[in-house]
């Protein structure tokens, strides 16, 4: 017999005499925020911990483990911890301890809880990080001994790859594998053209340059590249990205050449998607242009990628080259706006659950 308990979910009573069965708490549904990840710190241990756990995912880095973790033990996890703390803790929130993924996070996660509040206590907001802490799986046994029979995975990317999205739903088929009582799940799908999440981006465009005392020329679409391998092998990413800055770009209604498409962060000796996002902003300044802004259509949230290797490297790639005036444009973040896209897509998402 199924009773309500205190706090609205469902307790599950069984009818045999075991009394040393325990009690199965339902009747919840989860919502899981994953973002791809962050270290503890920027010292060397907690970077290398990081990095290893991230450049072991054959998601990520493709190539034979037999060939490759000789060279990331070897030598890439001897040497990039110290380079790479040092970037981070040029970005670091020094406030919080902890960099601004993981707070933009915590407070996208903290902020959806309070929009769906109308669907009730039985509607639970957590969030989880692919690589670092809090992990996937620690997340999903806390909604699942929550009560939630029905998880919602929501990987915070908007375009779909392989090292990212799959990577997500991959650790936490992982997770689902060692429970006995697996919940219902969803996957978000990718929303690169979703319209709430096109229009969002294009006023936060627009609100940015009209707040500027200068217009930029041109608009650089930055996304984070992958190896030219992957997007040969069938993944959609570049297609994706390519149909975002379209969609954009006809919202604005400007011109091709107004909004341009990069990707940048290569690791490796490997062809990654070009044009490169470092090599570009020096192209755009050589050929004359003096007014750049880059906003990174594909991150959710501000991270090394933008604060360090945009807001930082492309600046001085861009001045240095010629150029004179640069901006960049920030992610969503836990902007008003930011949640609004957040919203709008857990809403769809959840309908057949929630009513």
């Amino acid at each position: 017999m199924n009773q309500h308990n205190k706090h609205g979910s469902f307790a599950l009573k069984s009818d045999h005499t075991n009394t040393a069965h325990p009690e199965l708490i339902g009747g919840k549904i989860g919502v899981l925020l994953i973002n791809l990840g962050t270290p503890d710190g920027t010292d060397y241990w907690s970077m290398r911990r990081y990095l290893a756990e991230f450049l072991t995912d054959q998601r990520v880095i493709e190539w034979s483990p037999f060939f490759w973790y000789p060279v990331l033990f070897g030598i890439v996890l001897n040497r990039r911890p110290q380079r790479v703390g040092r970037a981070y803790k040029s970005i670091w929130n020094n406030e919080l301890d902890e960099s601004f993924l993981r707070t933009y996070t915590r407070n996208q996660s903290k902020k959806l809880a309070d929009r769906l509040l109308d669907l009730g206590a039985n509607t639970i907001v957590d969030w989880a990080m692919r690589y670092g802490r809090p992990s996937i799986k620690m997340r999903l046994d806390a909604l699942k001994s929550s009560g939630c029979e029905r998880i919602l995975i929501y990987p915070l990317y908007p375009q779909y790859a392989a090292a990212t999205t799959a990577s997500v739903n991959d650790k936490a088929f992982d997770a689902l594998k060692t429970m006995r009582w697996q919940p219902a799940v969803r996957i978000v799908p990718p929303y690169y053209d979703d319209p709430k999440y096109i229009s969002v981006l294009a006023h936060t465009i627009q609100t940015y340059i009209a707040g500027c005392d200068w217009d930029p020329e041109v608009v650089v679409a930055s996304y984070h590249g992958i190896p030219k391998s992957y997007f040969m092998a069938g993944d959609p990413y570049h297609c994706q990205c390519l149909k975002t800055t379209r969609l954009l770009r006809e919202y604005l209604d400007w011109p091709k050449e107004r909004l341009i498409t990069t990707f940048q962060s290569r690791f490796g000796p490997e062809e990654w998607l070009t044009p490169y996002t470092d090599e570009t902003v020096k192209h755009l300044a050589l050929n004359g242009i003096k007014r750049i802004a880059i906003i990174n259509p594909g991150f959710v949230s501000d991270c090394l990628e933008t604060l360090e290797e945009i807001a930082e490297e492309a600046k001085n790639d861009f001045i240095e080259t010629g150029g004179q005036k640069f901006a960049h444009i920030p992610c969503l973040n836990d902007s008003d706006e930011g949640i609004d896209v957040i919203e709008s897509i857990v809403r769809r998402e959840l309908r057949g659950w929630t009513e």
